[in-house]
Order: C-alpha cells, then structure tokens, then sequence
C-alpha cells in the first residue's frame, strides 16, 4: 500500500483510540473506483459486540445537512424558491417578521443568519443577518419545514425518490428502529453505547445512517456534477447550486465559506474545517458523531470516514485535527 495513504489510515487509527470510538471506517474512491477500504472496531463499546463491517450504517449526525442542502438545490431548480435572496419571512410567516427582518434563503443555508435558540425553544437574534457566521441548529429546523411545505413531503422523501431509488441506495435511511448493521454511538467512555434512532423519519431528527460505502458515493454524486451510473441522476444545476460558495461577502475573512451547508474551500479560512493544503473547490461536510465527507474535484477523489463517538476529537481545539485530516488526504494526491 502506498505509504502516503498507510499514513491516513494510522492517523484515522490514531484518532479513534484518542477519542475513545469503539469504530472507524475510511472509504477512498479516486476516479469512481474504490482506492481503499478500511473496517475497524465494533459496533459498541459492549462486550462481544459485532466487528465493523462494509454493512456496518454509522449516524451521520450534522452530516445529514448535505441530503437536506440537495432537497434546497432542487427547491430553487424546480421554481419552488424564487431565489436565494428571497426573504425567509415569505415562506415562514409563522415566524416573528421583526425578528427575521431582511433574512433570507441564503442567510439560512451558510449560517450567517443570526438566529439562535434559548433553553425554552424561544428564538433571539445574536446578530444581524449576513453580518456573521455561527453554527446553529433553527435554521435547519426552518429549513426542513419549509422543504415539507413546499414539496408535501419531506425532504428525506423527495430525496430518497430523486436519489436513493435511481441508484439502488438501500443502506442509507433514517431509522426510527434499531438493527444489527446500526453503529451505536457513544456519549461517555465509561458507559455503554446507544443506538441513535429518533420518533420520526421525516428529516427533523438526527437519526439518519449510511455505510461508509454509500456515503462516499453520496459524494462522489456531487463530484460528478449529478452524474452516475452511466446516466444524469441529479441536474448539473442543482449540484453547483448546493456545491459552490453561496456564502455572503464578509468582511472577517476568517469565517468559513458554504455553499448549501457544505463548507467549501474558497480561500483558507482560519474558522473552516477544511485544511489550507486542500485545493480550492474542494467541499466537505462533517458531523459530531465524527462523519466527514472530503470532495476534492481538482484530484477526482472522495473521503468518507467513520467514527462512532459524539464529540470530534481535541476540545475547543477540534478544528486543527479536522483540517488536519483534509490536509493529509491532499497530500496524499498532490
């Protein structure tokens, strides 16, 4: 094996025992083809718990903003939202109007809305839309809402039927019950796993679960520009929506550039996830069970890598081992 890609996997290896992840999986696809798979570990950290598997679905956890970003894509494609710079209080009226002002579409897609959540589930501004980024979760609450009442459906549904069907995805769900191939997640070290199934499947929970097989070729469909199986799955149109920069103009160029939720490398960002080594055009999304999903079109390679343990490794410090990783995996290509 290469020694450059030997390296991530002892890094991806590494991390897992810091962190005290009983599992890992790493699938490597370059030019379409799977370059490396990886399986180590357990499903739990339970005794004589079942070993990881090509079968083993982990909680994609935040992960799952990619599936809700493309459900976006398709509303603007399909004519349901005019445009990314419509207003969100001419979908949501629910919502208060002068505590929305001028947010919009776009606002709410690259976390730079402003909006946050007290302990009572009521809404309060932190600060002016476009000002700003902050990672939150209202907006993906409002965001799935508004899919549903756009489409009569959830966006899970429309893109299991847009997606998961013309591909044969069978490993990728969100599940309300437990099974053998579910990755149980760990909250503490020093107590058992669990599994992560919600109440609902409609997109508002994190309970969605993919191989890390499955999740690579979610990437590489958004590589591809929509294109797979020998034939155009997705428009190219609304694969460039959810995949290039639809952040607003900052004027802190630290602050990390989104397209529809995935971060993407524009110019190195210091509060980004993805490493200043990996090129521009590069896109990735990564979840707190420890999920991350690497696009590099300048290389034609996809990442997925597994974890099954909330918290991404190093603290308050955890930005550094996430581009760390990207970094490592540039490398390996340049």
């Amino acid at each position: 094996m290469d020694k450059k890609l030997k390296k991530i996997i002892n890094y991806v290896e590494d991390i897992k025992e810091r962190n005290d992840s009983s599992a890992a999986a790493l699938v490597m696809l370059k030019d379409g083809k799977i370059l490396l798979e990886h399986y180590s570990g357990t499903h739990s950290n339970s005794p004589n718990s079942r070993s990881i598997s090509a079968d083993s679905q982990f909680n994609l956890a935040s992960a799952r903003k990619s599936y809700l970003g493309l459900a976006v894509a398709y509303a603007l494609y399909d004519g349901k939202l005019k445009s990314l710079d419509d207003y969100a209080i001419d979908y949501v009226e629910e919502l208060d109007k002068e505590l929305l002002g001028t947010t919009t579409i776009r606002h709410l897609v690259t976390h730079s809305h402003g909006l946050h959540e007290k302990d009572d589930g009521s809404v309060f501004r932190e600060f002016e839309p476009g000002t700003n980024w902050a990672y939150r979760g209202v907006n993906i609450f409002m965001m799935t809402e508004l899919i549903q009442k756009l489409y009569g459906k959830s966006f899970p549904e429309l893109v299991r039927e847009r997606v998961f069907q013309p591909l044969s995805f069978t490993k990728t769900d969100w599940y309300i019950e437990s099974n053998n191939n579910l990755v149980q997640v760990i909250e503490n070290p020093e107590e058992p796993a669990s599994y992560k199934i919600g109440q609902s499947n409609d997109g508002f929970e994190s309970n969605q679960h993919a191989t890390a097989l499955e999740f690579a070729l979610w990437g590489n469909l958004h590589l591809n520009k929509g294109f797979a199986n020998e034939k155009q799955v997705v428009p190219k149109k609304v694969i460039e929506i959810a995949t290039n920069v639809q952040s607003p103009n900052y004027d802190n160029k630290h602050l990390p550039h989104n397209g529809l939720f995935w971060y993407i490398q524009d110019e190195p960002a210091l509060k980004s996830e993805i490493g200043e080594r990996v090129p521009k055009g590069s896109f990735q999304i990564v979840g707190i069970t420890g999920p991350t999903l690497l696009v590099i079109p300048e290389y034609n390679v996809v990442v997925a890598k597994m974890y099954n343990k909330r918290y991404n490794y190093g603290g308050s410090n955890y930005l550094y081992y996430l581009k760390e990783f990207s970094n490592l995996v540039a490398d390996a290509f340049q």
